[in-house]
């Protein structure tokens, strides 16, 4: 009981926080309100809970209505840019491989308690640029401080989550931008029936990508149907605008929760250094983002945000909330999720040998 009410009251704060960021015309601020709500209540000591059900529903609404931008014409001109994707996952395995050997050593011996052994492999997976809970799976496996890496990834995210919107908007002002379209969208009109079809069919790829024990099933599993329902002109239904507010909504309070009092005490020295990479990363990323917009005649704005540092979810979701080449966006960040989930430890191996 006392749990179902910290839970309600925790939606609550939330659902507060979202509508004074959208009276106050913050971006996103479906995901932002919620999101620095229950961070700032959770790390005051207030009890806050998030559902794990709800925070599922929430990916599997997001991933449904993401699929939905991928017409058959947008389709085929993503095809075009594979090796941008290719180019773009490259980067990433890069750029964390050098944030992780910078972690390293400028903590090396820093850290009361944590022997080398330890904070090798807890740099470079705290670096990988990749989901936080596999990356802290995987760290776990090579002997690494799995605390570090959850603090680093939950600290990165948060970082990445509140710059990104912003920037992006000032980056829409700046270029005098209202959307970025590979093509004009073509999304289907919403009918009550037809989602629950959508829902039906959506469903069952997640529960799929659940039972395979892949991970976001709840994410990958409804935009890869919704992908193939959009790009077969077969979609049965748009999603409606309050239904993915809530999903947005649902999925900040699961970011924010994990900020407890705690956090604030986990190696400040490490949180530091952190903060700081996060920054550099950001600034890295913004410059491939623009190498990448000239080769591929890409709006800076899309490539950008494609390759931000930030999670896969959050990221597309500030790409369709901003309007800002969505099909391009959530395809860079679903590949880079991929290729650096199956490539980052096989990585380690090497990155490890030098001194």
């Amino acid at each position: 009981m006392r749990s179902t009410l910290s839970k309600l009251l925790t939606l609550l704060l939330a659902w507060a926080a979202a509508e004074g960021c959208r009276r106050l015309r913050m971006p996103v601020p479906w995901m932002l309100g919620p999101l620095l709500a229950t961070a700032l209540a959770t790390m005051a000591g207030q009890p806050t809970r998030s559902s794990l059900r709800l925070r599922n529903c929430g990916q599997w609404v997001m991933g449904a209505s993401l699929g939905l931008y991928f017409t058959p014409p947008v389709v085929a001109q993503l095809i075009g840019l594979w090796w941008a994707v290719l180019a773009a996952v490259a980067w990433a395995l890069a750029l964390g491989a050098a944030y992780g050997r910078w972690l390293y050593r400028s903590c090396a011996g820093r850290l009361r308690g944590v022997s080398d052994a330890a904070l090798r492999p807890s740099a470079y997976f705290a670096g990988a640029i990749g989901a936080a809970s596999e990356m802290t799976l995987l760290a776990e496996r090579e002997g690494a401080r799995t605390d570090l890496v959850a603090a680093s990834h939950s600290l990165r995210m948060l970082i990445v989550v509140l710059v990104m919107p912003f920037g992006m908007l000032l980056a829409k002002a700046w270029w005098n931008l209202e959307t970025v379209d590979l093509v004009p969208p073509a999304s289907a009109p919403f009918a009550a029936a037809g989602l629950a079809w959508l829902a039906l069919f959506t469903g069952a790829g997640g529960l799929a990508l659940q039972l395979g024990r892949l991970p976001n099933p709840w994410f990958l599993g409804p935009l890869l149907v919704a992908i193939g329902l959009s790009a077969t002109g077969t979609a049965p239904s748009g999603v409606p605008t309050p239904l993915s507010n809530a999903a947005q909504l649902v999925i900040g309070v699961s970011l924010g929760v994990r900020f407890s009092p705690l956090f604030l005490h986990t190696a400040p020295r490490w949180l530091a250094q952190v903060a700081l990479g996060t920054l550099g990363l950001l600034a890295a990323c913004a410059a491939f983002g623009l190498l990448l917009a000239w080769a591929t005649g890409l709006h800076a704005a899309t490539a950008i945000l494609g390759t931000a540092p930030g999670g896969m979810t959050e990221m597309s979701i500030t790409a369709k909330v901003l309007q800002l080449g969505v099909p391009v966006v959530t395809a860079l960040q679903v590949t880079r999720l991929v290729a650096v989930l199956v490539l980052v430890r096989p990585a380690y191996r090497l990155w490890a040998r030098q001194p």
